[in-house]
């Protein structure tokens, strides 16, 4: 299936302010680059990819709706799915595209 174009929408609200913010597809969906770095995305399934500081993982992970990215049957640190149920309102959309913009925008440009 592919990404939620309603909640693509709802990013491009949250990251409109953002410097340096380009769409690419990427990963099944429609990622937000940060001057070059992947912060956040619209995933398959109506739920979020995210980019998070690789230290972070394992708290994140005790969340509700979270789960460890995993790309050819390695997990990814530093990179979350969280399910579509965890961004239904903006709140918690909020949060998560915070953290991958506070994340990315802290990365050397590409």
């Amino acid at each position: 299936m592919a990404f939620d174009p309603d909640l693509a929408d709802r990013i491009r609200e949250l990251v409109a302010a953002e410097h340096g913010v380009e769409e690419k597809r990427m990963f099944g969906g429609l990622a937000f680059l940060i001057n070059g770095n992947m912060a956040i995305a619209a995933n398959r399934g109506g739920g979020l990819l995210v980019r998070v500081p690789p230290e972070d993982t394992e708290q994140l992970l005790s969340r509700e709706h979270v789960e460890l990215m995993v790309m050819g049957g390695r997990e990814m640190r530093g990179w979350l799915r969280v399910d579509a149920a965890g961004v239904r309102t903006k709140r918690q959309l909020q949060g998560w595209v915070s953290r991958g913009v506070g994340f990315a925008s802290g990365l050397p440009p590409k």
